[in-house]
């Protein structure tokens, strides 16, 4: 069984790993200082100026992205095989992710409104992100039951006339404390009747 990495991934680990070296570990210091500062101004989701400033140099490297699977807007997408190698190497920082636009939620939300989104979700949610222009959150997790296991979920999305209500309270809610979080992809409940296993859908807010 082969289980050598493909050139193109190749030259992706070289490149990564010399942006690693070259911009990432000489910056960890400066990024918790940085952190400690806004965290001393009463808010540590203040977006740290190194993070934005690495951000273009990934771009233009063409580190950019790098998750999405092979779609419209990713023709040349890595496969979940030819993306691993990739995240192992981000992870050994753990804010490193960010700079390449990889970073959980959004990169778990980018790949739902990606697969299931319509254009009008694409162009107003999707583009923006992909882009890093906003950040996303998550929010499934509910204080009084076990949200691990997504049947358990309590909240409420029901539909009334053009507008969907939501009624119930999450916590944990990945990104949400972001300046720049834009949408929520919240998971909730449209169909308690349903069998145990359908009963669960997911909605974008504002």
């Amino acid at each position: 069984m082969e289980f050598e990495y493909s050139p193109k991934v190749q030259d992706m680990q070289a490149r990564l790993l010399a942006f690693m070296d070259q911009h990432i570990y000489p910056n960890e210091a400066r990024f918790y200082e940085e952190v400690a500062a806004n965290r001393a101004k009463g808010n540590a989701w203040i977006p740290t100026r190194i993070i934005e400033e690495l951000k273009p140099l990934a771009r233009q490297q063409g580190l950019w992205n790098l998750f999405l699977p092979k779609s419209k807007r990713a023709p040349e997408g890595l496969s979940n095989l030819e993306y691993a190698p990739l995240c192992e190497i981000m992870g050994r920082v753990s804010w490193a992710p960010e700079v390449f636009n990889c970073s959980a939620p959004d990169t778990g939300n980018m790949e739902t409104i990606e697969r299931y989104g319509s254009e009008a979700n694409k162009d107003q949610w999707l583009e923006p992100l992909l882009r890093g222009e906003i950040r996303s959150a998550f929010l499934m997790t509910e204080p009084a039951v076990a949200s691990s296991d997504a049947t358990n979920i309590e909240c409420e999305i029901r539909r009334e006339g053009d507008e969907y209500v939501l009624n119930g309270r999450k916590w944990w809610s990945s990104g949400a404390g972001d300046p720049r979080c834009a949408v929520y992809i919240v998971m909730g409940k449209t169909d308690p009747d349903a069998p145990r296993h359908s009963q669960q859908a997911m909605i974008l807010v504002p």
